[in-house]
């Protein structure tokens, strides 16, 4: 399985999706690929907002090294899955293709999220809420691994 999360500048949330999603595979010992981009490419080459980065380490997972990266069209040729952390970045993902088969690989994390009333992961740039981010993710990863692991 190949995934990708995908927000707005590749600083925030999707970072730390791949950190959390990383740490669950490594630790059921799953052979899954997990990266992350960014609908924009204003932060290109740089590494995450210092706030994930903090938020990710309390919880005892780096994402220090990651880089930011803009989505490319190849993206969504390589990857199974393609999660978007709110509405906005689906709709852009799905504006860049139109092969059904494509599309189908856009979602929302959220909808693997169990016990929740929230549909998209807020963006903590703004509000500075990196634990709830954090807490969201949390849970749509560990839905997303009980979905599609085989095992």
């Amino acid at each position: 399985m190949k995934i990708l999360m995908v927000c707005l500048g590749n600083i925030c949330r999707s970072p730390m999706a791949q950190g959390i999603m990383e740490a669950l595979i490594r630790e059921k010992g799953l052979d899954w690929v997990v990266d992350s981009a960014g609908t924009n490419g204003f932060h290109d080459g740089e590494t995450p907002d210092p706030r994930a980065i903090r938020e990710s380490m309390t919880r005892g997972i780096s994402i220090k090294h990651q880089i930011s990266r803009k989505i490319k069209l190849h993206d969504f040729e390589y990857f199974d899955l393609i999660l978007t952390m709110d509405l906005s970045n689906r709709n852009y993902c799905l504006s860049l293709v139109s092969d059904p088969k494509l599309k189908d690989k856009i979602q929302l994390i959220m909808d693997y999220a169990q016990d929740t009333n929230f549909n998209f992961v807020p963006d903590p740039y703004y509000d500075n809420r990196f634990d709830l981010a954090f807490d969201l993710i949390e849970k749509a990863c560990h839905g997303v691994i009980a979905k599609f692991n085989k095992s």
